[in-house]
C-alpha cells in the first residue's frame, strides 16, 4: 500500500516519534515522509521525504514567543492551509502522482488537508491529540487555554478516521476510534538499555528545542554556576566553556548522555520526557509557551518524575531545588516506565487493515517507482 506519512517539522520530537515506526511500516508498505524545518533535516536522509509548508513559533529577543511575529510570518502559509493555495495544489499533486492510498499525521496539516480534499482515509498519530481527543485532564490554571488548544486542533487537523496517541501520561478518550499507547522508544534508547540502566554519572544533560533563541545568559549562568558538568544541545555553539560542552546535534551521542546522565534540564517535549522517564533521569522541565508543554510540564510534577521550572526566570536556586529533590523523583520512576513502540506498530497496522483493502503483492508491484527526495512550496 503506499502511504504519506505527514510529519510536524518545528523541533525533532515529531521526527523522533516517526523514527520508531517509519522502518516497520516500510516493510510492509510504500511510504513517502511529507515534512519540513527540523524534521526534514532528520529524516530526508533516512527516507523518501517531500519538503512541505510548515508553520511555527517565532521568538522575541527574550527567548518567548513573539505573538506578532508568529501571526505575520505565519499568515502566508496558514492562507494557503485553510484557503487552498499552491502549497495544498503541490501536496494533493503529489498524492496523486505517487498514487497514495492512504496518509498519517504527525501533527502535519498539509497531508490532513490534502487527504480530505481527496476523500483518502487519514490516521491521526501524535501526542498533541491527547488535547483534542480525549476527555479534559487539564488543571485549573491552564483549564481554558486547553480547551481553546483543543477547538484550534481539531479545527486545523480536521476530522481523522483513526487516532493513536503516544504520551509519557495517561488520559481516557473520548471515542472507541482512539488509542493511547507510550512513549515511541528508538532503537538508540533501547540499545543504551539493554543491559539495565546504565550507571549515572555526575553530568547534567541539558536540551532546548529552539536554543538559539532559548538559550539567554540568565540561562548560561545558572547552568556555569553549578559545581558540576553539563552537557548542552539545541543551541547553534559548539565546544567546552568552563563547566559547560555545547554538543551538536546527534541521536547516538544524545542518546549516550542521556543514559548516562545524573538528570535532565529541557524545554518539556513529549518524547525527550518519555525517554528520560525510561532511563529514571529527573527532569527539570522548562516549557515554551505552548499550552501542550505547559501541560507537559504539570503532569511531571503530578506523576512526582521532576519538577516545572519557568525558562524566562531560571536561577541556579532553582536547579538547587530540583537536583535536591532527586532521589524522591527517581523512585518514582519505574511506576510510569513505559514502551509504547510494539502496541503502536501493532495498532497502525490493525487501522490500515480497518480502512483500506491491502492491494495484493502483484498489483503493489506494478505502481509507479519510487521517487527521489524534493522538495515543494515552502
Amino acid at each position: 500500500m503506499r502511504i504519506a506519512y505527514g510529519v510536524m517539522g518545528y523541533g525533532r520530537g515529531h521526527a523522533m516519534r516517526s523514527l520508531s515506526v517509519l522502518p516497520a511500516l516500510m516493510q510492509q508498505h510504500e511510504v513517502t515522509v511529507f515534512t519540513a524545518g527540523d524534521a526534514y533535516d532528520v529524516l530526508a536522509p533516512l527516507f523518501p521525504t517531500v519538503r512541505i509548508p510548515m508553520v511555527g513559533y517565532r521568538y522575541n529577543a527574550r527567548g518567548g514567543h513573539s505573538i506578532p511575529r508568529t501571526v505575520s510570518e505565519n499568515a502566508g502559509p496558514l492562507a494557503d492551509l485553510l484557503l487552498g493555495g499552491p502549497g495544498i495544489e503541490q501536496v494533493t499533486r503529489e498524492f496523486k502522482d505517487r498514487g497514495i492510498q492512504l496518509v498519517i499525521s504527525d501533527s502535519e496539516a498539509w497531508s490532513h488537508r490534502a487527504a480530505a480534499q481527496l476523500k483518502l482515509p487519514r490516521i491521526s498519530f501524535d501526542h498533541v491529540g491527547i488535547i483534542a481527543w480525549c476527555k479534559p485532564h487539564f488543571p485549573a490554571d491552564l483549564w481554558l487555554a486547553g480547551m481553546r488548544d483543543a477547538i484550534g486542533y481539531r479545527a486545523l487537523m480536521g476530522q481523522p478516521d483513526r487516532t493513536l496517541i503516544s504520551s509519557f501520561y495517561q488520559a481516557e478518550p473520548r471515542q472507541s476510534t482512539t488509542r493511547i499507547v507510550g512513549p515511541m522508544l528508538r532503537d538508540e534508547v533501547l540499545r543504551a538499555s539493554a543491559g539495565g540502566r546504565p550507571k549515572s554519572k555526575e553530568f547534567l544533560l541539558a536540551y532546548f528545542n529552539k536554543g538559539e533563541h532559548q538559550y539567554q545568559a540568565h540561562v548560561e549562568r545558572a547552568l556555569r554556576l553549578l559545581d558540576q558538568p553539563v552537557m548542552v544541545y539545541g543551541t547553534p555553539r559548539r565546544g567546552r566553556e568552563g563547566n559547560i560542552e555545547y554538543r551538536a546535534p546527534s541521536n547516538e551521542w544524545f542518546i549516550n548522555d542521556l543514559a548516562q546522565c545524573r538528570a535532565v534540564i529541557s524545554t518539556a517535549g513529549n518524547q525527550l520526557i518519555g525517554e528520560a522517564i525510561h532511563f529514571g533521569k529527573p527532569i527539570l522541565a522548562l516549557p515554551e509557551q505552548a499550552f501542550e508543554q505547559r501541560l507537559n510540564a504539570c503532569m511531571i510534577e503530578r506523576m512526582g518524575v521532576g519538577m516545572r521550572g519557568d525558562i524566562a526566570t531560571l536561577t541556579p536556586s532553582d536547579v538547587d531545588r530540583f537536583l535536591g529533590n532527586e532521589n524522591w523523583y527517581r523512585s518514582h520512576m519505574g511506576e510510569h516506565a513505559r514502551d509504547g513502540r510494539k502496541d503502536a506498530i501493532e495498532t497502525l497496522h490493525r487501522f490500515i487493515g480497518e480502512l483500506v483493502r491491502q492491494p495484493s503483492r502483484s498489483k503493489a508491484s506494478r505502481g509507479a517507482p519510487k521517487r527521489a527526495t524534493r522538495a515543494v512550496a515552502s
